[in-house]
């Protein structure tokens, strides 16, 4: 089946709603009216049950087929947060609120969503139920590992996930997606070189830490040029350095580094952060000074399971007629990882077309790539329900 002509018909409503959440952004899991508008469609849609409050802002709503003689429930779910960052569209629908934006497309998903959920409800056509996961805190804060910690995929008996990510530089309507390492992992690490200060001109009594963090540097390098395997994907990225002093003569007595790791897969991860704490403190050492790491785990790798992943491109394909079956990855990342870790499902991106990159303050979501994302989960509820 190709778009939904309900969705044509629909395109003007639910592009207003995508607007209305354009204006009107709310960060991380502080989104009292973004998710309270979200519950009230689910009710007037007539979802036979709606919840609030899962993952402390998450929205749970499901609808249920014509019958369940399979007894299966699939999970679709949209992220709702925006980003902390001042938009520079000029559009008549630009953000309302200096210093927020949605500047990833969260405001596109969750209308796409509830687009569908507006449809699945009027029509029905499918044997088991539909769980529809509208998630908090996607930038940042694990809002999806919220919600499975608050009893997901329990309280719900969902078998199968599936969401949707729109992509800047991909044709309007058409869908991208691979099996397996879809988005990579992201961790981050903060290091503290503690030397001895002293005056610029007199290197010999003190210890510098600049000099052991800049070999820090260097050596960290190392952990994707001669410890991971060259055919596996890798980044480590120092991206702050500074020193409790700004002045020019003076040696500082401490460095403090921060940055990420991204990867595609799990065992190169361990690889990494061991690496990576071995060498910091080594390197230290080796010059006299020490040094303390903190190593946080972020966001898992986005894993798209062999099966589901063929079923979503198939479904891709029937709505669009173009689907990149095996787009290359890349190490941005994404907490619907966490959902993939606890059920087998697939994450598909969506063209946005010529539009600016995500998280840009010159990005705006397309409306026109509406149709095809509400088509998509439609279609693919109706295909792997059958009714």
């Amino acid at each position: 089946m190709p778009i939904k002509n309900r969705f044509a018909e629909l395109l003007p409503e639910i592009t207003a709603w995508r607007r209305d959440f354009h204006e009107n952004p709310e960060l991380l899991y502080d989104i009292p009216r973004t998710a309270g508008i979200v519950a009230d469609k689910l009710r007037d849609f007539g979802c036979d049950e709606v919840v609030e409050g899962i993952g402390r802002t998450g929205v749970v709503a499901v609808i249920r087929g014509q019958s369940d003689t399979h007894g299966r429930a699939i999970g679709l779910r949209a992220d709702m947060d925006a980003l902390p960052m001042q938009e520079k569209t000029g559009l008549p629908h630009a953000s309302k609120t200096p210093g927020m934006m949605h500047a990833c497309g969260h405001d596109g998903h969750t209308s796409i969503l509830l687009g569908a959920a507006k449809y699945l409800a009027e029509t029905r056509r499918f044997d088991g139920t539909v769980v529809l996961i509208f998630q908090p805190a996607e930038e940042g804060g694990a809002g999806g590992k919220a919600m499975i910690d608050d009893g997901l995929f329990d309280r719900w008996h969902i078998d199968e996930v599936y969401g949707l990510h729109n992509q800047p530089g991909l044709p309007v309507g058409d869908f991208a997606i691979r099996p397996g390492a879809l988005l990579g992992s992201a961790d981050e690490f903060a290091i503290t070189v503690t030397g001895k200060g002293g005056h610029a001109a007199q290197p010999h009594t003190v210890i510098d830490p600049v000099v052991a963090a800049a070999q820090i540097i260097t050596a960290l390098q190392t952990v994707a040029s001669r410890n991971a395997d060259p055919i596996k994907s890798i980044v480590v990225s120092v991206c702050t350095l500074e020193s409790d002093t700004k002045s020019h003569n003076i040696i500082p007595g401490a460095v403090f580094l921060r940055g990420t790791v991204r990867t595609l897969d799990p065992g190169v991860r361990d690889m990494a952060e061991d690496r990576i704490r071995t060498l910091v403190t080594a390197t230290a050492q080796a010059f006299g000074a020490t040094a303390e790491i903190t190593y946080d785990r972020g966001y898992p790798v986005t894993m798209n399971t062999p099966d589901q992943t063929d079923f979503a491109a198939d479904i891709a394909e029937q709505v669009a007629g173009r689907v990149d079956r095996n787009v290359p990855p890349v190490m941005a990342a994404e907490d619907f990882a966490y959902m993939l870790e606890q059920r087998p499902g697939a994450y598909i991106m969506l063209g946005n077309g010529d539009s600016a990159m995500v998280h840009h303050p010159a990005y705006d979501f397309n409306d026109e790539a509406i149709p095809a994302g509400c088509s998509w989960f439609a279609e693919l509820v109706e295909n792997r329900l059958p009714a």
